[in-house]
């Protein structure tokens, strides 16, 4: 497969104005650079599902939308389908596609219907096929009973499926998302995860993926991107990246109340605790005599056992770079 995305030593910075006095600021303004992404590189492939994660303000968002054209890089380059983003070629973003849960991409003075029907024109669809999508994709989402209705007077988990037909409407060849399934209910999200891998699997739509919803990582992505303070930690498959913990267990015990004296036992940490529970963070070869220990010893009501959430691997990934 060829590359699709080609990102080399991209750097974005911001001047902000430090001196914001009306007067001082206005005839003698000064400012402080703020590198916001600092010399990533990175490819993606034709086809590929990619998780592009980092903590609040480690340049994930800056990233997306220089990928979009919505920013200019400071230094480096971005190829996105052989394009520069920035120049907005008209080809270019007619075979891309962008959805930010914070951000509306449809007007909220428009129904969807009538947004769909502009964005029909603007993107040269077939009438016959566009309908189509339309009708398929809105009882995908049980949307139809707010078609003619205004965005701003539905509920944000109906705004957001607009918003995902909206961008999809036109068949793009890359589909960037932001936090897609923010504010969505159980079902919602399980069913936009369900199409977001049957595009990518049978289509070969390009997925560029960011979310602090690590469900949705799991099931929509197969490689992983992290970033922190503006720099790539992290660039694997997501099968390699959770393996490096399958051999540790999270074990949390249940009490009427913790026993005094419950203290980290041998080969085992405590992850937290509270007045009914203490979780412990071990390895399955240690696991058995953890329990074996806490149970002959003390009233346990119940036990969770579960492998290392994907959270906290990401946040091992974090203190590392932050240790070195």
């Amino acid at each position: 497969m060829t590359n699709i995305i080609d990102i080399k030593d991209f750097s974005k910075k911001f001047n902000i104005r430090t001196n914001k006095n009306v007067i001082t600021g206005l005839f003698d303004p000064k400012y402080r650079t703020v590198k916001a992404v600092d010399g990533i590189s990175f490819s993606v492939k034709e086809g590929e599902s990619l998780a592009f994660l980092g903590p609040n303000g480690s340049g994930k968002t800056t990233t997306i939308k220089a990928m979009t054209g919505l920013l200019y890089p400071t230094d480096g380059e971005i190829r996105v389908l052989g394009f520069n983003p920035f120049e907005r070629d008209r080809l270019f973003l007619k075979q891309i596609g962008l959805v930010m849960g914070n951000k509306a991409g449809l007007s909220w003075d428009l129904t969807a219907r009538q947004s769909f029907d502009l964005l029909q024109k603007i993107y040269e669809i077939p009438k016959d096929e566009c309908e189509k999508r339309i009708e398929n994709l809105t009882t995908l989402f049980n949307l139809k009973h707010v078609l003619n209705t205004p965005l701003r007077s539905v509920s944000l988990g109906e705004r957001m499926k607009l918003e995902l037909v909206g961008a999809i409407l036109h068949d793009p060849k890359v589909l960037f998302l932001d936090e897609p399934t923010i504010g969505l209910d159980i079902i919602s999200k399980k069913n936009i995860r369900i199409f977001l891998r049957e595009i990518q699997k049978n289509f070969g739509t390009t997925l560029i993926l960011t979310s602090h919803d690590m469900d949705d990582v799991e099931k929509v992505c197969d490689r992983v991107v992290v970033i922190n303070q503006g720099q790539k930690v992290y660039d694997d498959m997501l099968e390699k990246l959770t393996s490096d913990y399958q051999k540790e267990r999270v074990i949390t015990f249940y009490f009427d109340t913790i026993p005094k004296g419950l203290a980290e036992a041998q080969h085992s940490k405590v992850e937290e605790r509270a007045g009914d529970f203490i979780t412990y963070r071990t390895t399955a070869e240690h696991m058995p005599k953890l329990i074996e220990k806490i149970t002959v010893e003390n009233k346990v009501l119940d036990i969770d056992i579960k492998l290392i959430p994907l959270e906290d691997i990401i946040e091992d990934l974090f203190k590392k770079r932050n240790a070195k």
